[in-house]
């Protein structure tokens, strides 16, 4: 959401988002200048914030680098959550074993307090899935809206890793609630990488869903600022679908071509 912002228009979006009981921030070094705009914020609210980091490196030297730098970034002494950034199938989970060691050992030393993992892509759940049986985890961090969960092979894979989860005491973070569509060949006019919707409806349709997925712990909001005022008003007044409600609007996403794979 911050990737170009400035510091004036990070504050007052994030002051919009505490002020709807927003407590959880959810940033990268790969998000353009967020790390740094959002520090002072983070600074100045850090009691009231559950702050969450990520990395995308692969060797420990390197992880135990950038901890420490987004620390700096985001003028906190630890983070609530630190997320192997990015891990989409099983391959790359097996390439970023050095980088969970590294996770573990950080929570352990104190400088995180909880360990988790995020993806992007249809084979998310299961690779996810696999990293809860591997690895001590707090978190998971998944794809879930109504075009997605047409899709009866990725509806059970996450299924089945939100069981798991469950079991584990684990908390689940979904995310891409509101993506609409690739862009394809138009030339993207928000700040997403993916369309999102934009109409208050559609909007409240994807929330809706993505947050009555039992097991679901909450959701990220969409890196746009300019539906951000739109968004808090749907997840304020989110409800639980019934099961031919939840049927009805999953099925009107089939139409939808699926946003992944990220485009490179």
């Amino acid at each position: 959401m911050f990737w170009e912002s400035d510091p004036d228009v990070t504050w007052q979006t994030m002051e919009l988002a505490r002020s709807a009981g927003v407590n959880h921030l959810d940033v990268a070094p790969q998000y353009g200048r967020a790390e740094v705009l959002m520090g002072p914020f983070i600074e100045a609210h850090r009691s009231e914030l559950f702050v969450a980091g990520k990395t995308l490196r692969h060797q420990a030297d390197g992880v135990r680098a950038q901890l420490e730098t987004t620390l700096e970034r985001l003028r906190c002494n630890t983070l609530d959550l630190y997320q192997l950034h990015a891990v989409t199938d099983l391959d790359e989970l097996d390439a970023r074993g050095a980088a969970m060691e590294v996770l573990l050992a950080a929570r352990q030393e104190g400088l995180v307090r909880s360990v988790g993992i995020t993806g992007h892509n249809v084979t998310t759940p299961s690779a996810q899935l696999e990293a809860l049986r591997r690895y001590d985890l707090d978190t998971v961090m998944v794809p879930i809206n109504p075009r997605l969960l047409a899709d009866r092979s990725y509806a059970t894979d996450l299924s089945a890793l939100l069981e798991a989860a469950a079991a584990r005491d684990v908390g689940v973070m979904a995310i891409k609630a509101a993506a609409a569509r690739p862009w394809g060949e138009r030339p993207p006019s928000l700040t997403t990488w993916y369309e999102p919707y934009v109409e208050p409806e559609m909007l409240q349709r994807g929330i809706d869903v993505a947050l009555g997925t039992p097991g679901v712990t909450a959701f990220c909001t969409p890196g746009e600022i300019s539906i951000l005022p739109d968004v808090l008003a749907a997840a304020s007044s989110t409800k639980m679908l019934d099961d031919a409600e939840r049927a009805e609007v999953i099925a009107a996403a089939m139409e939808e071509p699926l946003i992944f794979p990220i485009p490179v």
